[in-house]
Parts: structure tokens; sequence; C-alpha cells
């Protein structure tokens, strides 16, 4: 279930919001350039990624204005109007102060909000930003005038098509189905106009000789191999921050919630709560679930590539409600198939059984196998013996059949569910 979207008043400007999670501090989640409320949870990683930080906080995310959301604004608004936007969302959520995690290009309007702002702001967390974006012989790791005049280039010509993918999360960029995700991501944020004003005014910005006033405790978070942007903008802002704390971690993804995510989220757990969560497990019990088109090299051939292409993204649909009606976490998607995992093998199996009556309505058969075992945890990933069983499941099973290994069976044996035995097959 998505969070309520709720609105809250700045002037006359209405300011889209989501709050999530119940815990003991306040934490405001600043949106860079690519901002949507309600299809940031369409995307798994980016939804775990939420939830993670919802366990620990009241988290609180908006829509800047003119982005996503909220209301459209004719003329970009100033930094000082900005300030406004995010003190009205308070105000709506009854919050008199937060912690505030600037990701990206939202960094410098987070660090201006506490610096001006210090009564409502008790932390901050900047990841991966910058106290400018323009290089010049002080600043030598910003941007170059040909990078950036080369930047605006692809955003006139290319927005929306996911083009700026392979800078911001290079390890997802022949990712197909996150692909489309975040090309509508940038569709949903900007048009390309407004998109493009954005950026040039993000490129004037420059907060550097704030930083000497901040008195709030801050940490700084950094890949060092970020493709996108040069770790020497974080040791700049650690350094010119009194007390500030940087943390470099491994990674080369711009995104934080692609690749090692649990890294970054367990620094601002630890930073905002005291409390560093235990290290997780590499291997947990768990009952996989694949599913996959009968016929699709032939269907694709009959249908032509238009026409396939978009039944696919009506079964991919499909198969997305269904995996979030019993808790599924969606884990790849190969091209006409679905890899997911579940905490029980019932829901897999009745998962199964709704994807399968699902996309017969479209048109579409699968087959689908189910299997429980342990797997190891490889990241967003998952593998080992476990993954390999219900892969070879799936691919026995009959068109329109869901067929599950024995020890599915002998673990859904109060669950209401009947199995026809089909003998021994070889793994």
């Amino acid at each position: 279930m998505l969070p309520e979207t709720r609105y809250a008043k700045s002037g006359d400007v209405h300011i889209a919001y989501q709050v999530v999670g119940d815990g003991p501090i306040d934490l405001v989640l600043v949106p860079g350039l690519f901002t949507h409320v309600e299809h940031q949870w369409e995307e798994p990683s980016f939804a775990r990624f939420l939830d993670r930080l919802a366990s620990f906080s009241r988290l609180i995310v908006f829509d800047a204005r003119g982005t996503g959301l909220s209301d459209q604004a004719p003329e970009l608004p100033p930094m000082e109007e900005q300030m406004d936007d995010v003190q009205a969302v308070l105000d709506a959520v009854a919050c008199s102060s937060a912690a505030f995690f600037g990701l990206s290009q939202a960094g410098p309007m987070a660090i201006l909000f506490a610096a001006s702002h210090p009564e409502r702001t008790r932390a901050l967390v900047l990841y991966a930003t910058y106290a400018r974006v323009r290089s010049q012989d002080d600043y030598p790791w910003g941007r170059s005038a040909e990078w950036l005049d080369d930047y605006a280039r692809q955003i006139d010509q290319e927005w929306g098509s996911g083009a700026f993918l392979s800078q911001v999360a290079p390890t997802r960029a022949e990712d197909e189905s996150f692909r489309r995700w975040w090309g509508r991501l940038e569709r949903l944020s900007y048009g390309p106009g407004n998109a493009l004003a954005y950026f040039r005014m993000n490129a004037q910005i420059d907060v550097r000789s704030i930083l000497p006033t901040i008195q709030i405790p801050t940490l700084v978070i950094q890949r060092v191999d970020d493709v996108y942007r040069n770790p020497g903008h974080s040791r700049y802002l650690a350094a010119h921050i009194a007390g500030a704390k940087l943390v470099e971690l491994p990674g080369v993804d711009h995104l934080p919630y692609v690749g090692d995510s649990d890294a970054i989220l367990d620094e601002v757990q630890e930073f905002l709560t005291g409390v560093r969560p235990p290290p997780g497990h590499d291997r947990v019990l768990a009952t996989v679930l694949f599913t996959d088109i009968v016929g699709s090299t032939e269907r694709a051939s009959a249908l032509g590539d238009r026409a396939w292409k978009e039944l696919l993204q009506r079964h991919h649909v499909l198969v997305r409600q269904e995996l979030a009606r019993f808790r599924g976490q969606e884990v790849d998607t190969t091209g006409d198939g679905f890899l997911a995992t579940f905490d029980g093998p019932a829901r897999a199996v009745r998962c199964a059984q709704a994807i399968v009556e699902a996309v017969r309505a479209i048109g579409v058969e699968v087959r689908a196998g189910v299997h429980t075992g342990e797997v190891e945890l490889m990241g967003e990933r998952v593998g080992g013996i476990a993954v390999h069983i219900g892969a070879r499941v799936a691919a026995i099973a009959a068109p329109s059949q869901v067929r599950g290994s024995s020890s599915v069976k002998d673990l859904v044996v109060a669950a209401g569910i009947g199995f026809e035995d089909r003998g021994t097959q070889a793994a």
C-alpha cells in the first residue's frame, strides 16, 4: 500500500508530502532533481530504502515546488521560497524540529536550511552532494563549463528517456525494467524545460561561505568511486563544517538506493539514533517464486516489437500488483520472467496462482515455480542452490501451472492448499 499523499499550503502553493513510520526522530528527506513521492515507491530498491529510513524515524518526504505532485511553478523558486515550503510541511505534520537528509542536488538547500533555521534542525545528513557545482582554482573538483553545456544539451534533447541512468546508476544501466522506471521518474519530476531551468539555477549555487555557520551535528557520506560525483566535494564539506563526520564507502553508483544501500543506511541510523543495526545475515530461509511467459519467443515474433513490448508492460504491471498484494519482494526481471522472494511459502503459492489468473485476462499464459530453502543475500540479489532449484521447478511447470517443490508442500500443510504429486524430478 502506498503511503497517503497530502498537501501543505505554502502561501498559495500546495506542496505534496507523505509521512511514513512512527520512530522517535523526525527525518526529512530533501529531494533533488528527480522526485515524485508516489512513483518512487514503485521501484523495489527505492521503496526498501524508504522503508528502512522509516524503521527508525518518522520519515517525511515531499515534492519541491514545481516538481512531482506539488503545484507547478511558472518560475523556479529561489532558495528562500524553497525553505518556506519545507517549513510549511513541518508545520503541517506538527514537527518542531527534524533531522534533514539532503541527497545530491538537494544538499545545498539542506545546508542553507540548517544554517538559517537551527532551531528547526536537529541534525544534518549530506549524501554525495557539494558546496558549489562549478570548478574554479580553489575548487578543482567542480564541473567544467564544457561539461555543464553538454549536460544541458542532454537534458534538452534526451530528458525522459532514461539516458541519465548510466551516469547515476551504472550497475543498473542494463536493467530494462529499472531503466523504464527511471525514465518515467524523469518525466514525472519535471518537463524538459523546467528540468533545464532547475539545472542551470543549481549550477549557480555556492554555499561555501555559510558552511562555518553550521553548528549542528553533521554527517557527510560519499561513495569513493561514484562515477557522477567527485569525492572531493564531500571532503570539502566535511573539512569546512565544524565537527562534521565524513564517511567514505565503496561503490560506483550515485543513487543511494542502488548498490550496497545498507552500508549508507547503517551510517545514517547510527548517526541519528546512536544505535548501529546488527550485521545482516548473508544466508536466510526464503521462498523463491519464478514466473515465465509460455511461448514468449513465438509470441514476440508473431506480434512484432511494438505490440510485444506493450503486452510485456501490461504483464509486468499485473505481476507487480500481485507481488505487492501478497508481500512479495521483486528481485529481478529478465525479459518476460520474474524472480521474487517471500517470507512464507503459502503467500508465494497464492501469489503465483493469482498471477496465472491475472495475466490470462490479457491473453498471456505463464508457468510458475515455487521453492523454499536457504538463499544467499548478495546486496539486492539472491543466489545459491535454492534459487537454482526454484528456477528448475518453474522450467518443468506446464502452461498456467504452479509447480512447487516438496519443501513447499511440507510447509503449507495447514494453509488449505492442495497439491498433486508429479513424481520425482532431478534438479
